[in-house]
């Protein structure tokens, strides 16, 4: 059960907090479950924006469990928000195994629905590849629920401090937080240096956004970001702009903010 305080001051985001990330994550699974459900009752797919990290595991397990009792992903299509560069998709470390692993084979989504940043083009076809995905993302009608996490760095996506509110799919450099946050995913800690990333324009184009933050490592950015103003300091911030965006949080994640918000 989320227990929520006073909507964020101006167009802000809602502020759910949840006993454990576990019931957070549920309540994610819940509302993507619900937006396919009822977009195949109107006859059509829903458009996901989909995240990787250690917060989004268990809404993907949540979601295979559910495609396993009945719900279909058969008329979905989902793009990723971001992909390290340079890497190969079928390296382990990649977004794509990522998501091979933890979502795509286990449910019903085709695999020519599946878009995600390409890792692996070469250094002089980065900036057409970037325009394709954002043409492919605007081909499929935008966004309808877009789902991220919340870097310590207080990236979204991959959009590190100092990028831009008007800022589309580009290369940025890791900032050395990210980098040693992700080093699990790497043997021997080899992370790359780069990454392909949806902008800050971009995301804030998705209809409905959910924002997850687990952890005490994520207090401080998380109050920070819903502290305002918008920054390019704190990435996250921008999504105070946004006037459909609900951040899911534990109560490890949600103290200072929970705070800043009752006042």
């Amino acid at each position: 059960m989320a227990h929520e305080p006073e909507k964020l001051p101006g167009r802000g985001p809602r502020l759910l907090i949840y006993a454990s990330a576990a019931q957070a994550a549920a309540a994610a699974a819940e509302a993507i479950a619900r937006l396919i459900q009822d977009r195949a009752g109107q006859g059509r797919g829903a458009v996901l924006g989909l995240a990787t990290g250690r917060s989004q595991i268990e809404v993907y397990a949540e979601l295979v469990s559910r495609c396993r009792a009945g719900l279909s992903f058969a008329r979905v299509e989902t793009f990723n928000v971001d992909e390290y560069y340079p890497i190969a998709p079928e390296a382990p470390g990649s977004f794509h195994s990522f998501m091979r692993r933890h979502l795509f084979d286990h449910v019903d989504l085709p695999a020519n629905r599946r878009h995600l940043p390409d890792g692996s083009v070469p250094e002089n076809d980065l900036e057409s590849s970037c325009r394709l995905y954002e043409e492919r993302i605007q081909a499929a009608g935008g966004i309808d629920l877009l789902l991220l996490g919340l870097g310590r760095s207080g990236h979204i996506g991959f959009n590190e401090p100092g990028s831009g509110r008007a800022s589309r799919t580009r290369v940025v450099e890791l900032h050395p937080t990210t980098r040693r946050d992700n080093t699990r995913d790497f043997a021997g800690g080899a992370v790359p240096e780069r990454a392909v990333t949806m902008g800050i324009a971009t995301l804030l184009e998705a209809r409905n956004i959910l924002l997850l933050a687990f952890g005490a490592a994520k207090a401080e950015v998380l109050a920070r970001a819903l502290a305002g103003p918008a920054s390019a300091d704190v990435p996250a911030s921008f999504l105070l702009e946004h006037g459909d965006v609900t951040v899911l949080a534990d109560e490890a994640a949600a103290g200072r903010a929970a705070g800043r918000a009752a006042r």
